[in-house]
C-alpha cells in the first residue's frame, strides 16, 4: 500500500468549481473545528463517564448514538474525539508540507548535484510502502496522538516534495522571473516576493486534500492499535474497539466510521474545488 499526493489528472472535461460546494464543505469543516475546540458545549456526558446499567445500549433518546462496552456515551466520545482526529490531520499535513518545502526548494533551486541527491532520496522514500514507514516510526517512538501525526507527516512528505520541486522548476524559468532579474532585483527579493508566493499558493488546495487523507491514515493506524492510546476517543481507536461487537452493537463502528468518511470527503471536496477555481481564468 502506497500513499502519494498528486494533482488531479487533466481530462477533456475539467472539474468545474461550484461555490456552493466550497461553502458547504467549508461549513462542515468549520463546524467540526468548533466541536473539536468546545466539545463540552454539545456532549451530554464526559467521554470517560461510565454507566454499568447501560452497557452496549442501542441508540435511544438518552444516548443518541448508543453506549459502548463500558457504558460510555458514544456521541460524547465522538464529539471529544474530534479534537484528536482533526489534530492528527492538521499536524500531519503541516509536517508533510514543511518537509516537502524543504526538500522541494533544495531540489528546485540547488545545483545539479543537490537536485540529483534530493530526487533520489525522494524516490527511495516512494519505494517503501508509506504504511510500513509509519508503523516503523511508531514502533520506535511509541504510540500516541502526536506520534501518529508525526508518522503520517513523514509518510506523506515525499509527495509534497515532488510537487513543490516541479513547481519551483517551472516558476524559476518563467518570464516574470527573467524580467525581475533583468531589472536588477536581488535573488533574495525574487525568492521572497515572486517565487515563494507563486509556488505555495497552488498548494493551498493540496494542503486541504492532505488533511482529509491524513485523517484517514491516522484512523487506520488507530484501528491497527498503533495510534492514540486508550482511553482516548480518537475515531480510529473507537473503530478498533467496536469491531469486536460489530454484529451485536453495530453503532460502535457505524457512527465513528461515518464521521471519518464525512470529514475526509469534505476536506477532499473542498481542496478539489479550490484547485478547480484556481485554474479558472
Amino acid at each position: 500500500m502506497t500513499f502519494s499526493l498528486t494533482y488531479p489528472v487533466e481530462s477533456e472535461q475539467p472539474l468545474r468549481a461550484t461555490p456552493w460546494l466550497s461553502i458547504f464543505c467549508g461549513a462542515v469543516l468549520a463546524l467540526l473545528g468548533l466541536v473539536a475546540l468546545f466539545p463540552g458545549l454539545l456532549a451530554p456526558f464526559l467521554p470517560t463517564q461510565m454507566d454499568t446499567s447501560a452497557i452496549l445500549q442501542a441508540p435511544s433518546w438518552r444516548h443518541l448514538f448508543g453506549t459502548d462496552e463500558n457504558g460510555r456515551d458514544v456521541l460524547s466520545r465522538i464529539l471529544y474525539g474530534a479534537r484528536d482526529t482533526l489534530a492528527i490531520g492538521l499536524l500531519a499535513t503541516t509536517i508533510g508540507l514543511t518537509l516537502g518545502m524543504l526538500f522541494g526548494f533544495l531540489g528546485g533551486l540547488g545545483g545539479r548535484s543537490l537536485d540529483w541527491g534530493v530526487t533520489r532520496f525522494v524516490e527511495i522514500m516512494f519505494a517503501f510502502p508509506s504504511i510500513v514507514l509509519a508503523l516503523l516510526f511508531i514502533t520506535v517512538a511509541g504510540s500516541g496522538t502526536y506520534t501518529t501525526a508525526c508518522a503520517v507527516g513523514l509518510s506523506i512528505f515525499p509527495g509534497f516534495a515532488r510537487i513543490i520541486r516541479t513547481q519551483v522548476l517551472v516558476q524559476k524559468n518563467a518570464d516574470y522571473i527573467k524580467a525581475a532579474v533583468a531589472l536588477g532585483r536581488s535573488p533574495n527579493f525574487i525568492f521572497r516576493r515572486h517565487l515563494v508566493p507563486n509556488v505555495m499558493w497552488p498548494l493551498l488546495a493540496l494542503f486541504t486534500v492532505g488533511i482529509g487523507q491524513s485523517i484517514i491514515w491516522g484512523a487506520a493506524l488507530g484501528y491497527l492499535g498503533m495510534g492514540a492510546a486508550p482511553p482516548a476517543s480518537e475515531w480510529g481507536l473507537m473503530l478498533s474497539s467496536g469491531k469486536n461487537f460489530i454484529y451485536s452493537a453495530w453503532w460502535l463502528t457505524l457512527f465513528p466510521g461515518l464521521l471519518i468518511a464525512a470529514t475526509a470527503i469534505a476536506a477532499t471536496a473542498l481542496g478539489r474545488s479550490l484547485e478547480a477555481r484556481s485554474r479558472q481564468p
